[in-house]
């Protein structure tokens, strides 16, 4: 999940001689309804994506969803931990009838994305989501897309478009900056917030990833109860999510992403680079709108710890009505709405 309050707020003041560079768009903090001119979306009603696809890209072969136009301009969906690509279900066919061509893969260690080798590292750390993310990009022969996510998927996009950014068109980010660092991850935080990742340091025990493994559904819906405490949702919408936990890799990429926030596992020296530029919190220079819900039971920062980190076109929505941490399943009309709304800037 994204980053606690206070990590970010020293990540900002560490990096304020980048942040006073930075000259976004005055914030825009007033709450957005749940209402629009356009077709409104009524969330659920979108039951199954179409037969999903296999394509190798990078390491893995990755399993993904379509729809819209091929030749459509290019949006894609990334998800967080512990949901998968369902979240983005009603969002996907509203931005295919708006023109998009829409692709929403599963993250590594989710559903039917594999990886390519048994020798390949389980590893789950941001860079290399994140060079997933290009690597399918590039095989699918798209040369700049506007990207969209929340939690993992929101991290991966932030940076997609810091280290990438000739890439991206434009970005909607749940929960706003969330590029972190390892040394970042090492300070002690007020206990409050250290309560809030329970589950991290958990991971970080063996004890934790043998009872991940053996309880992951229990596991996820637990996360997803306390992430979004006023989300009435159903057994058989999780049921379609949990499904992807079962994953192979799953319980290994979970396990090692979060020890590797916390330096307790090493990653691969082929990210070392670019986890060198990541630490230095890079401001983000393509069109922005940052979203959060109003009641998002999982750590995030407060919008006006971010806002500066954003330096090309931007807006912050909050969004009213009870929406948790799983904003573009829980409320995706707001979500659609910003894509939109981003894309054309």
């Amino acid at each position: 999940m994204s980053d606690p309050i206070d990590r970010a707020r020293r990540r900002f003041i560490s990096s304020a001689a980048l942040t006073l560079a930075a000259v976004p768009i005055v914030l825009k903090g007033a709450a957005v309804a749940q209402t629009s001119s356009r077709q409104p979306i009524k969330p659920g009603t979108t039951k199954a994506f179409a037969a999903l696809k296999q394509i190798d890209a990078g390491v893995l072969n990755v399993g993904y969803a379509e729809a819209g136009p091929a030749d459509g301009p290019v949006v894609v969906l990334l998800h967080g931990w512990p949901y998968d690509i369902h979240s983005f279900l009603d969002v996907a066919p509203a931005l295919a009838q708006a023109g998009y061509r829409v692709i929403v893969p599963h993250l590594r260690g989710y559903g039917t994305t594999r990886f390519l080798s048994g020798e390949t590292m389980r590893n789950g750390e941001p860079a290399a989501l994140a060079a997933d993310i290009v690597a399918l990009m590039d095989a699918l022969d798209i040369k700049q897309a506007t990207l969209a996510g929340y939690d993992w998927g929101a991290r991966t996009a932030n940076i997609v478009a810091a280290l990438w950014p000739e890439r991206v068109k434009a970005m909607v980010s749940v929960s706003g900056y969330l590029i972190s660092s390892q040394e970042a991850g090492k300070m002690p935080l007020p206990p409050s917030a250290e309560l809030q990742w329970w589950y991290q340091y958990y991971f970080a025990t063996e004890r934790g990833r043998e009872g991940y493994a053996k309880n992951r559904h229990d596991f996820a819906k637990l996360i997803w109860k306390l992430a979004s405490p006023k989300w009435d949702f159903d057994d058989a919408t999780f049921d379609r999510s949990a499904a992807s936990l079962d994953n192979p890799d799953h319980v290994d990429i979970t396990i090692h992403n979060y020890r590797w926030r916390l330096a307790l596992a090493e990653g691969e020296a082929k990210y070392a680079e670019l986890e060198k530029r990541l630490a230095a919190a890079p401001v983000i220079t393509v069109p922005t709108i940052t979203m959060e819900g109003d009641a998002n039971g999982a750590p995030h920062p407060p919008p006006s710890a971010y806002a500066k980190m954003f330096s090309g076109k931007y807006e912050h929505r909050t969004i009213d009505g009870g929406i948790g941490h799983n904003l573009p399943q829980e409320a995706p009309q707001a979500f659609v709405e910003a894509v939109l709304d981003v894309a054309k800037a």
